[in-house]
């Protein structure tokens, strides 16, 4: 069986893209919105670049999906941040960014939003709770956690160029 195919998009003010090739080479995609909801979409099997059917699900209704997908996947171990009224996302750092360069710990990010920025993804790797003395780059993926007010008040924080 062909190991089914997933990419991802970043959709700049929107979120992301997420496009699954079935192994029946059908193509699906999922748009995860900053609010937390979600837009399920089934392409057609005679025109892959046409949209059959599109569904914007709220974040409970996509975590009642998930429930139904993934019955198994609640471990009591797991911290789901969504039972706890939080979010985590991805936050990309442009190369012209004002922050590029400058340690962490100069975005003030939870002094000024409440967001805790729990990791940092680099072509190297994965920084785990980076220091206030860590210099970002351009290109630099921040993984924030907090509510979603204070998720987007970084987003436009880290956004400054």
């Amino acid at each position: 069986m062909p190991v089914p195919r997933m990419s991802s998009t970043p959709l700049p003010g929107i979120g992301v893209r997420y496009d699954l090739t079935t192994r029946e080479r059908r193509r699906l995609s999922v748009v995860a919105h900053r609010d937390g909801s979600r837009t399920v979409n089934v392409y057609r099997s005679d025109d892959p670049d046409a949209c059959a059917q599109s569904v914007r699900l709220s974040g409970a209704e996509s975590a009642s999906l998930i429930d139904a997908l993934m019955p198994a996947h609640h471990s009591p171990t797991i911290l789901h941040t969504t039972d706890l009224g939080l979010v985590a996302e991805r936050v990309e750092l442009s190369a012209h960014s004002h922050w590029n360069g400058r340690p962490l710990g100069d975005t003030r990010m939870r002094t000024a939003t409440g967001v805790s920025i729990v990791a940092v993804l680099r072509r190297a790797g994965a920084i785990p709770a980076p220091a206030p003395d860590f210099r970002l780059a351009g290109g630099d993926t921040l993984i924030v956690i907090g509510t979603r007010e204070g998720v987007e008040a970084a987003a436009v924080i880290l956004g400054r160029e």
